[in-house]
C-alpha cells in the first residue's frame, strides 16, 4: 500500500503550490507491523533553514494491516519549503522520503530527496489573455521584408541581397564573428503577415530585440529608446501593436537588461555616438551603470564577451532609467506592447525584477512579465542564492525548457514515464497562475531547429563549417516531418501556452546559431506540416479544457505516453506513440460516445495508432463517476497485447495519477 503520494488528494490536499495562509492536509498510511508510536511532518524553510514540526494524529485502521496518521499544516510565510515525515517505530527512527512519481518510501536516513512546497502571495495574478492561446516567436530580421527602403543604417552592416542564402557564419579577417549581416526583415513586414499568424491561431507575438544595436541579434543594445533603423520606426511599432490587437494578438518585447552593447550610447567604446559614454569619461551620466575593474578597458562583461559590458542593475540611475515613471518599460507599454520577456532572468537581481514588475503592473495590470529560466524556476539557484521568481512579486511565468527536455527526451528513445515525471514535477512545483501562462517551446533562437534535432545527425560539438554543410536527406526529412507532428501534438496539449519559433511550422532546418536563424521560406513552405499546425490551433480553440483544465496521466510507459485534459464539461484523451511500430491503445472506461479529432482512428474502445503518431479523442465528462473500476495491473494487462513486434516492446498503461491545477 502507498505510504504517501504528494500528487494524490487522498494523501495531500490541496496538491501543488499553495497561496499563503492555506491549510494543507497530510496523511500517511503505515504497515501496522512497523509499530509506529509517533509521527511528525517536518517542513524546512529553504530560506532560513528553520524546521516547522507538526505532530500527526493516529486516525484509525486501513484494512486489517495498515493504519493512517494525519495532520494539518500552515506554513509561516511565503517561500520555498522542503518536507518529509519522521516516524518513531519498533525498529528505531524512520523517515518517509520522496520517490519516483511522488510516491513515498521508507528510509533510515533523512538525506534522501524531500518533497517540495512553494507558498506564494495570495494576491498573485497573471494576465487573463494568455491561457488557451498560442505564442509565436519572431527573429525580426529574418521573418519578412516589407520592401520599404532602409535609412540611417550603420555603414558596416552588410545587407544581404538574396533572402534564401544561409546567414554569414565565417569569422572576419580578425577571427571575430560579428553577426553583422542583415536580410531586411522589418516591423512593417510582420504587420503585413499578421493574417498568416492569425491563420495559425496565434494570440501572442514575442519579438526578439528590436532596439537599435550593432548586431543582427540585437542583444547588444545600442539605444533602448529607439527602434533599430533596419526594422523601421517607432510609428511602425505602434502600428504593428495596434493592428495585432485588432486581430486578438498581443506583442511582447525582449528586455535585455543585464548588459548593453559596448557600441551603445551608454558605453560608447567605438565612439559611434556623439555624447560621452561610460567608456569615454567618468563624468558620463552612465558611468555608474557599469562594473569597471580598471577603467576604461577592464570591466565585467556578459560571459566574457567584451562587446557586452554588464550593468549594475541596482544603480539608482539605471534602475530609474528602466523602471521609472518615464522609463523604458513604460515607454514601450505606452507605445502598445503588452509585456516583456526578460533575457537571462537568472542573472538579474530579485529586487530589480520586482521593480520591473511594479513598473509593468502600474502601467497595465494585465500585461505579461515572462522570464528566461532554463531550469525549474521554483527552486532555481543562481550566483549562490535561491531565486524568488515564482513567489508572486516577480515573474508572471517562464520559458518552459523542462517541458522541451521532456518532449525531446521522450522522442529520442526515452521512456514515457520519465517524460510524465518531468511534467508532473513542474505542475506540482509551480503556482497555478504561473502554469496557466507557461511558454512551452520546442525551439528558440538559442537552440537547434527542432526538425534537425528530431531527424538529423547530431552535431556533437562540431564546428560551424560542418554545421553549414549538413542538411537533412530526403529520407531524414520525411521522418522529421512525421516526428514534428508528434512533438507539436504534445506541445499543444500540455498545460501552458505553446510557442512556435518562426518557421518551425513549415519545416525550417538548421543547427546552432546562426543556422537556426535563417529566413522564413515564403513560397517554399512544407504545406502539409503547416496545415497540421493550423489544425492543432483549431483544436486549441475548440477545446476549452486546454486553456486551464486539469491534467491526468493515463498510459505512459515505454514508447507510449498518454494523458487526459479535462474541465467540468469535457475530457480530451491525448496519446502519443513514439515507437517505430503500430499499437492499439485501449481508452479509459469513462470515454463513451467519443469524438476523434484530427486524424485519429478509433475501433470500438481502442485507438488505432501508426508508428510515430499522436491521437486525440474528445468525450463529455460523465455526470456520475464511472462504476467500472480497474486495478493498475488490469489496466496494464489490457494494453500489452502486441500488434506488431514483441510483447516486451509494446507499451502498457500505468496507474493514473491526478494533478489538478485548480487546486
Amino acid at each position: 500500500m502507498t505510504l504517501f503520494n504528494s500528487r494524490n488528494k487522498k494523501y495531500r490536499s490541496p496538491i501543488g503550490a499553495v497561496t499563503f495562509g492555506t491549510s494543507i492536509h497530510l496523511k500517511i498510511v503505515l504497515p501496522r507491523d512497523l509499530g509506529c508510536s509517533a509521527a511528525v511532518a517536518i517542513m524546512k524553510d529553504d530560506r532560513f533553514g528553520d524546521s516547522q514540526v507538526s505532530s500527526m494524529f493516529w486516525c484509525g485502521m486501513v484494512g486489517d494491516d495498515h493504519e493512517q496518521w494525519e495532520c494539518d499544516v500552515t506554513v509561516d510565510h511565503i517561500g520555498l519549503y522542503w518536507y518529509h515525515f519522521g516516524l518513531e517505530t519498533r525498529y528505531g527512527r524512520r523517515f518517509i522520503m520522496k520517490g519516483f512519481g511522488g510516491e513515498g518510501f521508507l528510509s533510515e536516513s533523512e538525506y534522501e530527496p524531500r518533497y517540495q512546497l512553494l507558498c506564494y502571495d495570495e494576491d498573485f495574478e497573471t494576465p487573463d489573455w494568455m491561457p488557451g492561446g498560442i505564442m509565436y516567436q519572431i527573429f525580426p530580421d529574418r521573418f519578412y521584408c516589407s520592401g520599404e527602403p532602409k535609412t540611417g543604417i550603420y555603414p558596416d552592416k552588410k545587407m544581404q541581397t538574396d533572402w534564401n542564402v544561409i546567414p554569414d557564419w565565417k569569422p572576419n579577417k580578425h577571427g571575430i564573428i560579428t553577426n553583422s549581416d542583415f536580410f531586411g526583415g522589418d516591423l512593417k513586414g510582420i504587420t503585413m503577415k499578421l493574417p498568416y499568424l492569425k491563420s495559425l491561431g496565434v494570440t501572442c507575438i514575442y519579438l526578439n530585440p528590436i532596439f537599435e544595436a550593432y548586431s543582427n541579434h540585437r542583444y547588444d543594445t545600442g539605444d533602448y529608446e529607439k527602434i533599430d533603423p533596419v526594422l523601421g520606426t517607432e510609428d511602425d511599432f505602434k502600428e504593428l501593436c495596434a493592428e495585432a490587437k485588432k486581430l486578438g494578438m498581443y506583442i511582447i518585447n525582449d528586455g535585455v537588461f543585464s548588459h548593453t552593447g559596448s557600441d551603445s550610447k551608454y558605453f560608447n567604446r567605438e565612439k559611434r555616438y556623439p555624447a560621452n559614454g561610460a567608456y569615454n569619461s567618468k563624468e558620463s551620466p552612465y558611468y555608474t551603470w557599469y562594473k569597471f575593474i580598471e577603467w576604461p578597458n577592464i570591466y565585467n562583461s556578459w560571459w566574457g564577451f567584451n562587446t557586452l559590458p554588464e550593468v549594475e542593475e541596482l544603480s539608482n540611475s539605471f534602475d530609474d532609467y528602466i523602471n521609472g515613471e518615464n522609463g523604458i518599460i513604460k515607454k514601450w507599454l505606452r507605445a502598445g506592447n503588452s509585456g516583456w520577456r526578460l533575457d537571462v532572468a537568472d542573472e538579474l537581481p530579485d529586487e530589480f525584477i520586482e521593480h520591473i514588475r511594479e513598473a509593468i503592473k502600474s502601467e497595465n495590470s494585465n500585461a505579461l512579465l515572462l522570464g528566461e529560466v532554463w531550469e525549474d524556476a521554483s527552486n532555481k539557484e543562481s550566483y549562490g542564492s535561491r531565486r524568488c521568481f515564482l513567489h508572486g512579486k516577480e515573474l508572471d511565468s517562464v520559458m518552459n525548457y523542462p517541458f522541451r527536455d521532456a518532449i525531446l527526451g521522450f522522442l529520442d528513445c526515452g521512456d514515457g514515464r520519465d517524460m510524465i515525471e518531468i511534467v508532473l514535477n513542474v505542475l506540482e512545483n509551480y503556482p497555478r497562475p504561473v502554469i496557466r501562462c507557461l511558454m512551452n517551446l520546442l525551439g528558440t533562437h538559442d537552440t537547434e531547429r527542432v526538425i534537425t534535432l528530431l531527424a538529423g545527425e547530431k552535431h556533437y560539438g562540431r564546428g560551424r563549417e560542418w554545421q553549414a554543410s549538413h542538411s537533412l536527406s530526403a529520407e531524414q526529412r520525411e521522418y522529421g516531418l512525421k516526428r514534428m507532428r508528434l512533438a507539436s501534438g504534445i506541445l499543444y496539449t500540455l498545460p501552458g501556452v505553446p510557442c512556435i519559433y518562426y518557421g518551425d511550422e513549415v519545416g525550417v532546418e538548421g543547427y546552432r546559431d546562426p543556422f537556426n536563424r535563417s529566413t522564413f521560406p515564403w513560397g517554399k513552405e512544407d504545406t502539409g506540416l503547416l496545415e497540421w499546425y493550423r489544425k492543432l490551433g483549431e483544436m486549441r480553440r475548440s477545446c476549452p479544457c486546454l486553456a486551464d483544465g486539469d491534467f491526468r496521466e493515463f498510459g505512459s510507459t515505454g514508447r507510449t505516453m498518454g494523458y487526459i485534459r479535462e474541465d467540468e464539461n469535457v475530457m480530451l484523451l491525448c496519446v502519443f506513440n513514439a515507437a517505430d511500430y503500430p499499437i492499439r491503445f485501449r481508452m479509459p472506461p469513462e470515454f463513451k460516445d467519443v469524438k476523434p479529432l484530427l486524424e485519429t482512428e478509433v475501433d470500438g474502445d481502442e485507438i488505432v495508432m501508426p508508428e510515430n503518431s499522436c491521437a486525440f479523442v474528445l468525450a463529455d465528462r460523465p455526470e456520475e463517476p464511472v462504476e467500472e473500476e480497474m486495478t493498475a495491473e488490469e489496466i496494464v494487462e489490457m494494453n500489452t497485447e502486441p500488434t506488431d513486434g514483441t510483447a516486451d516492446d509494446i507499451p502498457a498503461i500505468s496507474e493514473e495519477i491526478l494533478f489538478s491545477p485548480a487546486d
